[in-house]
């Protein structure tokens, strides 16, 4: 799959036709999966272009803070909002790839102090987003009576996601943010999860969260044909560029639950939710993580356009129909 705007707008349009409700646009000026030489699309210009495409696909866009000024992306994003009619969401990131940061001369923070700087970061877009004119001081940020108009559509605020199985993730999140996206499991441990956090929000009188997680999905005539591409996808190459990264990703994050790099292959623990069989197969797992408490399915495939073309056929349109 080529990153490329034809490529990533032909995707994005087709995906709201055929009865998708949302894309995750992710932010990283170096190609992760096939190497840091290869291309990579802005995740902010691209939005930005695709909000003014589209009709009804909520435009999830991953940001970093340590990337961004609050004050200058709480006024680009309320702009990306308005031109989408309020479909903006944000998916912020605390960052992993100290490369990367070190590449583009920027800070690079300990794991607790990123999500200490996300924490002020996040005052500082709400603030603007909420009042006018707004001041804040704070350890990393400070301004004076700073106006930002106009302010996004979506109310109160666009949807804030964010994910992290540290402690300091989970605190940052119940606070601030009003959705948590979880890497791909089973059910019962996603279930657990939910519970901890519900619980976590409850005891800071907060409104109930949104759920969502992350999966990689095949589905195939048979369980025989189905398995046959779980081998095809997880067939690696141990040389591919991509996975020069995988050891600095892990020592950058905090999982409460091994990784193994066959995993990583297709995505952050991506198989283990088991969105793999037939058509029924995928279906009925669908509904244990619906019985869990899961909002909200975050899908990679691959091809992207050919599986998504035929994850909707099969799997999206008869449950639509029931």
């Amino acid at each position: 799959m080529e990153a490329s705007w034809a490529y990533f707008s032909r995707l994005c349009q087709r995906a709201e036709q055929i009865g998708y409700d949302l894309t995750l646009i992710a932010e990283l000026n170096l190609n992760d999966i096939k190497g840091v030489t290869e291309p990579a699309l802005d995740a902010w210009s691209s939005a930005a272009a695709l909000a003014a495409i589209t009709n009804t696909l909520e435009i999830m866009v991953a940001v970093r803070p340590n990337f961004h000024h609050p004050a200058l992306f709480a006024k680009q994003a309320a702009n990306i909002d308005r031109i989408s009619g309020g479909r903006l969401a944000l998916n912020v990131v605390s960052s992993w790839w100290a490369d990367e940061a070190k590449q583009f001369g920027l800070t690079f923070d300990q794991h607790d102090d990123r999500y200490a700087r996300t924490n002020e970061w996040l005052q500082v877009v709400d603030g603007l987003w909420s009042q006018t004119p707004y001041t804040f001081h704070g350890e990393r940020y400070s301004m004076v009576d700073a106006i930002c108009e106009p302010k996004p559509m979506s109310s109160p605020r666009p949807t804030i996601y964010a994910g992290g199985e540290s402690d300091a993730a989970k605190a940052l999140i119940v606070q601030r943010c009003d959705a948590y996206v979880m890497h791909g499991d089973e059910p019962e441990f996603i279930a657990a999860k939910i519970a901890d956090m519900r619980e976590r929000r409850a005891r800071l009188g907060l409104p109930p969260m949104q759920f969502g997680m992350a999966a990689y999905a095949i589905v195939r005539d048979t369980e025989k044909e189905a398995e046959k591409e779980v081998v095809r996808i997880t067939t690696l190459d141990p040389k591919a560029p991509g996975f020069d990264n995988f050891d600095q990703w892990l020592s950058g994050t905090q999982l409460e639950r091994e990784l193994k790099i066959k995993e990583y292959s297709v995505s952050n623990r991506g198989l283990r939710p088991g969105l793999i069989g037939t058509p029924e197969q995928v279906r009925a797992r669908i509904a244990e993580f619906s019985d869990a408490g899961v909002d909200l399915l975050l899908l990679q495939m691959s091809p992207q356009l050919e599986e998504m073309e035929r994850f909707a056929e099969q799997v999206i349109a008869p449950t639509m129909a029931a």
